[in-house]
């Protein structure tokens, strides 16, 4: 089995749950620093133009989930974990008005891990 990107915590895929059945099919990219400094945000699906520049990195909650190439040449060899936190972000991002936002937490792959990671794919 692959070694997976990006994880979600169990209290942030209830959030994305319930933004699900708000409004629908959603998508999440990495902030590059705009806004809400780093972190990632959510979208209903399409509502964010991607483009040449992205980079997707797996699929959290069947919600797929991109970075810049520029900011995945830093967190390429991380495993991204989103989580959630209670507190109003800057952002645009669709959980905001629950009064939570979603945040990163990273590790270091391990070296046996880094052999076997999941496919990306650059662009849209």
């Amino acid at each position: 089995m692959k070694t997976k990107r990006v994880l979600v915590t169990e209290k942030a895929a209830h959030i994305i749950q319930q933004l699900k059945e708000r409004h629908g099919e959603l998508m999440f990219h990495q902030s590059g620093g705009c806004c809400d400094g780093s972190s990632p945000m959510c979208f209903t699906k399409g509502d964010l133009m991607l483009d040449d520049n992205d980079v997707w990195l797996g699929n959290i909650e069947n919600c797929d989930f991109h970075m810049s190439k520029d900011q995945f040449e830093y967190w390429k060899h991380t495993q991204l974990t989103i989580d959630v936190t209670p507190g109003r972000g800057a952002s645009f991002s669709l959980e905001i008005p629950l009064g939570v936002r979603f945040l990163i937490k990273s590790r270091l792959f391990t070296e046996e891990e880094s052999k076997n990671l999941e496919d990306i794919r650059l662009g849209v």
